[in-house]
C-alpha cells in the first residue's frame, strides 16, 4: 500500500516502502521455491511437495506410523486435505491406514516398505533441489540469519491456547 498518509492511533499501520519491498520479495521467493520443489518432486516421484512431507514425517515416527490427527497437526493441513492425500498415497502403495484399537473413530497412517523405498530414491534429488534453490545461494552468515528470522516468525505465529483456531483440526 505504501504511504497512505499519516498514521493515526486507530488507523492501520501501513507498510513503509522498504517493508513493502521486503514483503513482496518474501512472497515472490516463497512462491517460486514451493513451485520449484513441487516440480522436482512431480518429475522425480509423481507427487507434490506436501505429500513428500507427509512421507518424511511418517518415516521419522516411531514404527513409521502416526495418528491421522497428529499427522494433520504436524503437517499444518486440514484433516480433509490429509484424508485426500493419504488416499492418494494409499493408492500408490506408499501408505496404509490402520484403525486405532483404543479409539474406534481414530486411525493411524503407516508408511509401507514401498513408501520407504520411494523416499530412499527421491530424497537425494529433493535435497539437491533444496540445496540449489536456497543454501547454495546464501553465505553461512545469511543461512544463520535466515534460520533465526524464521524461528522468531514461527514462534510468533504458532497458535496457542484453547481458543486457537487451528485449521488442521477442522
Amino acid at each position: 500500500m505504501g504511504d497512505m498518509g499519516d498514521r493515526t492511533e486507530t488507523g492501520p499501520r501501513w507498510l513503509s516502502d522498504g517493508e513493502q519491498r521486503v514483503w513482496r520479495s518474501y512472497l515472490h521467493a516463497t512462491t517460486l521455491l514451493e513451485d520449484h520443489l513441487d516440480r522436482q518432486l512431480q518429475r522425480d516421484a509423481g507427487m507434490p511437495h506436501v505429500y513428500y512431507g507427509l512421507l518424511v514425517q511418517l518415516s521419522q515416527a516411531p514404527r513409521r506410523r502416526l495418528r491421522m490427527t497428529e499427522l494433520a497437526r504436524s503437517a499444518k493441513i486440514t484433516r480433509s486435505r490429509l484424508s485426500h492425500a493419504v488416499a492418494r498415497l494409499e493408492k500408490n502403495g506408499w501408505v496404509r491406514r490402520e484403525d486405532c484399537p483404543s479409539d474406534k473413530r481414530g486411525q493411524f497412517a503407516l508408511l509401507t516398505d514401498e513408501g520407504v523405498e520411494v523416499l530412499r530414491r527421491t530424497a537425494p534429488g529433493h535435497v539437491e533441489a533444496v540445496r540449489q534453490a536456497m543454501f547454495d545461494r546464501l553465505s553461512p552468515e545469511q543461512v544463520e540469519q535466515l534460520g533465526a528470522i524464521m524461528r522468531v516468525m514461527a514462534e510468533g505465529l504458532e497458535p496457542t491456547g484453547p481458543d486457537a483456531d487451528l485449521p488442521w483440526l477442522r
